[in-house]
């Protein structure tokens, strides 16, 4: 255990290792997401609350809401929260800390200050486990310069963390859900398939490096590179795959889209957890929900479309515009649905 763990002190190594925090919930990370279709079902009656200096609400299903408090000013605030989706209690705290602040570069904003979101089975798991899982989250705010000034917890039955993120922008450099236009390129920051190797580590206990890097990377550099190149349109890849958020865009912004799926990037030890069936449920619920609206070549397999649809946690910005150093994984086109090539 490295120094950042050593206030595990009435526990030994051995106890807490064999405690596999996954094994406490009924899901894993951005998987645990209510279905897309059930919860614009849910707030559906909620949406178009009139307000002049709301500049994104509940209609266009954006990453935060914004307001605006003065001409160049606009206040962004978000909120996110899951289950365990790694055993390592440090580890888990860094991706949740880092996929709340997701929402807030994926609207082009900047994180000025975040508040913890806990539940904790207080009788089940030691109080030591949830403070290396806050220790996880400062770490991650502290790296994207967000100060952690309290929060909330509640004893559950199911451990649960995450933050609540109020960030600025300018209000006319905002990336929006419906700001996209056609024939632009879409790009892809983070490669896809954490999602089928989480949902492997909570079935084996397999510990995948790689994923956990990938989820613990901040979207600042991305989101900072897309809004200096002068894009207007992007959304985080989560729960909902690439392309459930892709939808949902393109339904936004009225426009379709091709995908170039050989262009888009895959974590190693995906295609082959994919191959051995490690597929949550909520990735074929995400596939479910977008198939309607979805076209396909002849090459182009059911296995394929999944990969597309694996629930990220965490995952990288999908940018309808080019962001340097990242992979054009298709581009947008006049009329609606989704091609898959």
């Amino acid at each position: 255990m490295n120094e950042a763990r050593t206030s595990l002190t009435q526990l030994d190594d051995d106890a807490v290792g064999a405690l596999r925090l996954t094994g406490y919930a009924h899901g894993g990370g951005c998987a645990c997401k209510i279905p897309p279709g059930e919860l614009e079902d849910a707030v559906r009656g909620l949406m178009g609350q009139p307000a002049a200096d709301v500049l994104v609400g509940l209609d266009s299903g954006d990453d935060a809401a914004a307001v605006l408090v003065r001409e160049d000013l606009a206040v962004l605030s978000t909120a996110d929260f899951f289950t365990p989706v790694v055993d390592d209690a440090y580890d888990w705290g860094r991706v949740a800390a880092a996929n709340a602040l997701s929402d807030i570069y994926a609207m082009g904003g900047t994180p000025i200050m975040a508040v913890n979101l806990v539940g904790w089975p207080r009788e089940v798991l030691p109080t030591e486990l949830m403070t290396e899982v806050l220790r996880g989250g400062l770490s991650i705010a502290a790296e994207a310069g967000c100060p952690v000034i309290g929060g909330h917890s509640i004893d559950d039955p199911e451990p649960k963390y995450g933050m609540a993120v109020t960030g600025v922008a300018h209000p006319d450099r905002l990336l929006r859900n419906d700001a996209a236009q056609p024939g632009l390129p879409i790009t892809l920051t983070k490669p896809l398939g954490v999602g089928l190797l989480n949902n492997r580590h909570k079935r084996t206990g397999e510990v995948f490096p790689e994923a956990v890097a990938t989820m613990t990377a901040l979207n600042r550099d991305a989101a900072e590179a897309a809004v200096a190149a002068g894009v207007r349109a992007a959304t985080d890849v989560t729960g909902f795959g690439l392309l459930g958020h892709l939808y949902k865009m393109c339904r936004a912004s009225g426009v379709g889209a091709v995908i170039d799926l050989a262009s888009v990037p895959v974590v190693e030890g995906a295609r082959e957890s994919l191959r051995e069936g490690f597929v949550s449920g909520g990735t074929r619920r995400n596939l479910d929900w977008v198939r309607p609206h979805l076209g396909f070549g002849s090459g182009v397999t059911d296995d394929d479309l999944l990969l597309l649809a694996d629930a990220q946690t965490s995952g990288g910005l999908l940018v309808v515009g080019e962001v340097p150093g990242h992979p054009v994984v298709g581009h947008t086109v006049v009329g609606g649905g989704i091609e898959v090539r």
